[in-house]
């Protein structure tokens, strides 16, 4: 407990202000105050609810002098609380004083008799609390402190990225000033700015985090920060300072009930946020009953952090979940074993749904729900978590994902680290897949040996989808090296082979869209209607066919002489492509418009077309046709200028303009 006066001269440093940015959550304290008795700031540890209450308290002190009394609870020991409430009764009483109890947390289930006593016994007295629970007292506002604002989520924290595309976060700001203290050469620039937002969004947000990263940046350079922390955050955070962050996260736990105890630990299993639905699915068995864990979530939220672009959903602060799970795997019995199968199970059913949806021509609901889940769907296939064979299935489930949607290369990741673990034979499904993003990222010198595996399994497994699928492949690989009579030959027997009825994996309108593209190509072109292709029109229920469709319907139009009618049909392909997030069809489709413009002499716009896709098209794809005529149209120079200037801006700000 400390007097006023020296709770007055405890503010917050002037650069937290610049830097952390809490003045708007401090106004709003105030006004709570202003209209009751009773605030609490929530939240976990770390979050910044000390620092707000500091930041409430100076406001209020320098506007209209507020008496005000600080209470430390985190270093009181039990043995002083009554002691307390008594000194506090007797030194405030009659007082109108704002009194502040920072760290109720502490307290356990004594926290709320005891503000309840000190607002019974002082009636003039506005209290402020700090805590990671509600106290669920009459008359309480809650004011739970958000993390700081975080960056887009980079693609890949090891590129280059514009730093001033992520200098006004309010959670680089404060990394970045932290980390120049513990390293004063330390700099946000274009080459470390991806792994610097990466970083901070692995931490959350959240400050007392930052703070413990950044006061490492003269041993581990933000990306270097951030393969340890995502390897071992205890070990990352622990030593020096970050000894509060395991302490933190121990006192939590031992503050628990049983029930609740039992959750945090389960909760460990996932990788994003969960809603209660999800709780009970996966955590709801055995000791803790599904109505027992929702319990159990409600009381523990406002310790957890809130997923503000999905209301009712939270997730566990990093450093939380690390402790939480290294309490679960040494929890005797199959507990653990348990709640991640069940965690597995909830996710494939969420794969098995989000590709139901792609079949049945919903397509940009599948691609956000698969990306909504994405954080446990990369948990729920980790070989070394579930085992290879289930790791593989739901990977091969979420094939549009990989291909259509534009994650090619986590696709392939996945693949490749369960395909390592997997005994032999492998499965014929997987290895297409992986044969298929393979020659998209790097061309065919790792794609052969994986057809040449899979046709194999396929043959043995007797899967006759996967064979027509592999003659896909072959066909797409040809269509890419312009070899497009091989790729006709491939799509036929591609569609010969493909059985009747649903298939997981593209279905028949894909590879007839494919097939007409090859014939689009051919010399002389061929109608693709003149093709004995059976009775389903080709993306009638499949928008990603219709793309593909569209775009081969633009080169026969090209062809012809037709040039604005083909600019209409690949506009229309692009539209969808760019909706799923179609990286190569985007590409493609983009290249083939650069090909219209520079026909029409539009040399400079077709160039700055081509370098937006440049880092999208396939690995094993010829030179874009447009190329050729460019440079013999443009200035080398003036080329390679419009060409660098459409790569830095990329295809989502330019393709408008067309």
């Amino acid at each position: 407990m400390g007097d006023p006066e020296a709770c007055a001269r405890r503010t917050v440093p002037a650069e937290l202000s610049d830097v952390v940015g809490r003045d708007r959550e401090a106004a709003a304290t105030a006004e709570l105050l202003a209209a009751g008795r009773l605030v609490t700031l929530t939240g976990p540890a770390g979050i910044g609810k000390t620092r707000l209450a500091l930041r409430t308290v100076r406001g209020l002190t320098s506007g209209d002098g507020a008496d005000t009394v600080w209470v430390e609870l985190s270093t009181l020991p039990e043995s002083r609380w009554a002691v307390m409430e008594h000194e506090l009764v007797f030194a405030l009483d009659g007082r109108e004083v704002l009194l502040v109890l920072d760290g109720c947390e502490q307290l356990g289930v004594k926290a709320a008799p005891l503000v309840a006593d000190l607002m019974a016994w002082l009636p003039r007295a506005r209290i402020l609390a700090t805590s990671q629970r509600r106290l669920d007292l009459p008359g309480e506002a809650e004011l739970a402190v958000p993390p700081l604002s975080l960056p887009a989520e980079p693609r890949d924290p090891a590129a280059r990225q514009p730093a001033a595309a992520i200098a006004g976060c309010a959670a680089v700001r404060l990394y970045e000033e932290r980390a120049r203290g513990a390293d004063p050469f330390f700099r946000l620039t274009d080459a470390n700015a991806a792994a610097v937002a990466a970083l901070c969004r692995a931490l959350d947000g959240i400050p007392g985090a930052l703070e413990l990263a950044a006061g490492r940046a003269h041993r581990y350079p933000p990306l270097e920060a951030l393969r340890r922390l995502t390897a071992d955050p205890l070990t990352f955070l622990a030593g020096g300072a970050g000894r509060a962050t395991r302490v933190d996260a121990e006192r939590t736990h031992r503050l628990a009930s049983p029930a609740e105890r039992l959750l945090w630990e389960r909760l460990s299993v996932f990788a994003g946020s969960f809603d209660a639905a999800a709780v009970a699915d996966v955590c709801g068995f055995g000791e803790l009953t599904p109505a027992t864990a929702v319990e159990a979530l409600a009381r523990l939220a406002p310790a957890l952090l809130a997923d503000e672009a999905r209301p009712g959903r939270h997730r566990l602060p990093l450093s939380v979940r690390a402790h939480a799970a290294m309490r679960l795997a040494c929890r005797p019995g199959d507990d653990g074993t348990t709640v991640v199968r069940r965690h597995q199970e909830r996710c494939r059913a969420h794969a098995e749904r989000a590709a139901r949806l792609w079949r049945g021509g919903a397509q940009r609901e599948a691609r956000a729900l698969a990306l909504a889940e994405l954080p446990e769907l990369r948990a729920a296939m980790n070989p070394l978590a579930v085992g290879p064979g289930a790791a593989l299935e739901l990977a091969v489930t979420l094939w549009f994902l990989w291909t259509a949607c534009g994650l090619p290369a986590e696709g392939r990741c996945h693949l490749e680290r369960a395909l390592a673990l997997h005994p032999r034979p492998r499965p014929a499904r997987a290895l297409w897949l992986a044969a298929w993003l393979t020659a998209s990222l790097d061309g065919t010198d790792g794609t052969d040996p994986l057809l040449v595996e899979a046709w194999s399994a396929a043959v043995q497994e007797g899967e006759d989808a996967c064979l027509a699928h592999l003659a896909h492949v072959r066909g797409t690989i040809a269509l890419w090296e312009r070899r497009h009579d091989s790729a006709v030959t491939e799509y036929r027997e591609a569609l010969e082979l493909l059985p009747a009825g649903p298939v997981s994996g593209p279905g028949r309108e894909v590879l007839r869209a494919a097939l007409a593209l090859a014939l689009a190509h051919v010399d002389p072109p061929v109608d693709p209607s003149a093709e004995p292709l059976g009775d389903t029109p080709g993306g009638r229920h499949d928008p990603w066919a219709r793309s593909w469709a569209r775009h081969a319907a633009a080169v026969r139009l090209a062809r012809r002489g037709r040039t604005e009618a083909a600019r209409a049909e690949v506009l229309c392909a692009l539209e969808t492509q760019s909706a799923l997030g179609d990286r190569t069809g985007r590409a493609l489709s983009a290249e083939l418009l650069a090909e219209l413009e520079a026909d029409r002499g539009r040399y400079t716009r077709s160039a700055r077309l081509l370098g937006s896709v440049s880092g999208a098209r396939p690995a094993v794809a010829r030179p874009p046709r447009a190329l050729d005529v460019l440079g013999d149209r443009m200035p080398e120079e003036d080329l390679r200028a419009a060409y660098a200037e459409g790569a830095r801006i990329g295809p989502r700000a330019l393709l408008p303009e067309f």
